[in-house]
């Protein structure tokens, strides 16, 4: 009944539990996920979690805030060989996020620019759809899906306003809304949902974070995205049902994914 588009249930948190994550996405009727990499050096374990269950599908990328010792920097072909790997359905999460610069200026954001770039081309190659992570930064993250010419995929985890959102509309992008909309202070993030076509939306945790409510401030895992589900249903005014039919049948469109998990 529900899809969650975008959860990291390779963290240490979630995958030490996944028996019982497993079985709480039963019970709450939670049929798919998409397992999100965020390093090379992650990749094997997300790719592993995706090989070992029906419901379950793997993204290959490098997050926009990992950089440092012991994490290496994807290169194009990188990213081909491993989109090329069983029930990798994505590139990313790739993108922009400029909120800690850490003192750093624009211009010395330019590897994070330049690796934004190499996903991008990676994902116009294979044709898998892009996993966007934006924050602090939705005018350069735009303009270069604009300059590369991309045309699919995701903007995971919104949070930004209806000016972006609908630019992200044009470019053929959906929108991904997680348990922040569930939050009191996300006001103008509710009047965005409201507004996106429930037919360019889809939901996710992101778990292991931001859990939605009534949950906030506990390990978040698959199995509360009917929260989300809800949030959205009544922004609408649809039943949860046909809000859940819809993101579920958007992602495995997006995605390419069979129309059931054991199809």
């Amino acid at each position: 009944m529900y899809f969650d588009s975008h959860c990291h249930l390779s963290f240490p948190e979630l995958q030490a539990q996944w028996p019982a994550v497993r079985a709480a996405m039963q019970a709450a009727r939670v049929d798919g996920a998409i397992c999100i990499c965020t390093t090379l050096e992650e990749f094997e374990a997300v790719h592993a979690l995706a090989m070992s269950d029906a419901s379950l599908w793997a993204s290959a990328g490098v997050h926009p805030d990992n950089e440092g010792e012991g994490v290496r920097e994807p290169a194009l072909a990188d990213l081909l060989a491993l989109a090329a790997r069983p029930k990798v359905v994505a590139i990313g999460e790739t993108g922009l996020d400029y909120y800690r610069l850490n003192g750093r200026s624009h211009a010395d954001m330019a590897w994070q620019r330049e690796r934004f770039r190499v996903h991008i081309r990676a994902s116009r190659e294979t044709g898998l759809p892009l996993v966007i992570h934006t924050r602090s930064a939705s005018d350069d993250t735009l303009a270069i899906l604009r300059e590369e010419g991309a045309r699919h995929g995701v903007f995971h985890c919104f949070t930004e306003t209806e000016a972006v959102a609908r630019e992200a509309l044009a470019l053929g992008f959906h929108i991904s809304f997680s348990g922040i909309l569930t939050f009191r202070n996300a006001v103008e993030l509710r009047e965005v949902a409201r507004w996106v076509p429930l037919e360019r939306c889809l939901i996710e945790t992101d778990s292991p974070y931001l859990a939605p409510v009534p949950m906030r401030g506990k390990l978040n895992t698959p199995a509360l995205v009917p929260h989300v589900a809800a949030q959205l249903a009544e922004l609408k005014g649809l039943p949860v049902e046909t809000v859940a039919a819809a993101t579920t049948a958007n992602a495995r469109r997006l995605f390419a994914l069979p129309a059931t998990p054991t199809e």
